[in-house]
């Protein structure tokens, strides 16, 4: 009886065990790709000087910078407050899904925020201009969730 009781309490245990490891998970980053759902890849960057990325990501719906954009838009407002003679635009893009006049919506808001961020570290607001593109000019014209990532963006242009 207590034997019986002891394998029965054993196995308890285990499947419990079994239980709440299958749903521990850990989030994969695949390197070059994504996090959750904002690209952290390369391959679509281009750079307004050596080291200073021209464009930072976004996630879903969203015009909030991440961290790591944060970090790019702080590189270019010292590379252009190195260079004062140089006007930038800041594009807004967003991805395929969303009708025309949300995605373009978005893209100004993503823009902006790239704008206030760099205002903030010094670059005058009348270097500084805003368009946005929506979803008319994908840099990945895929319709799957990392072309989705890629398109997800504000990209800083040199105006002169």
């Amino acid at each position: 009886m207590t034997l019986s009781k002891f394998l029965k309490n054993t196995f308890l245990v285990l499947m419990a065990s079994l239980v709440l490891t299958a749903c521990a998970t850990t989030k994969k980053v695949t390197p070059g790709q994504m996090q959750g759902d904002v690209y952290t890849g390369t391959d679509t960057v281009e750079y307004l000087a050596s080291g200073v990325p021209d464009r930072v990501f976004f996630a879903t719906n969203e015009s909030i910078l991440t961290t790591r954009s944060r970090d790019t838009l702080r590189k270019q407002a010292t590379w252009l407050r190195k260079n004062s003679d140089i006007n930038v635009v800041i594009e807004g893009h967003a991805d395929e899904r969303g009708t025309r006049e949300y995605n373009l919506a978005l893209g100004e808001r993503r823009a902006n925020a790239a704008k206030d961020y760099l205002m903030t570290y010094g670059v005058s607001a009348n270097r500084i201009s805003v368009i946005s593109y929506g979803k008319e000019r994908p840099v990945d014209s895929g319709s799957n969730p990392l072309a989705w990532s890629k398109n997800r963006r504000s990209v800083t242009v040199k105006a002169n």
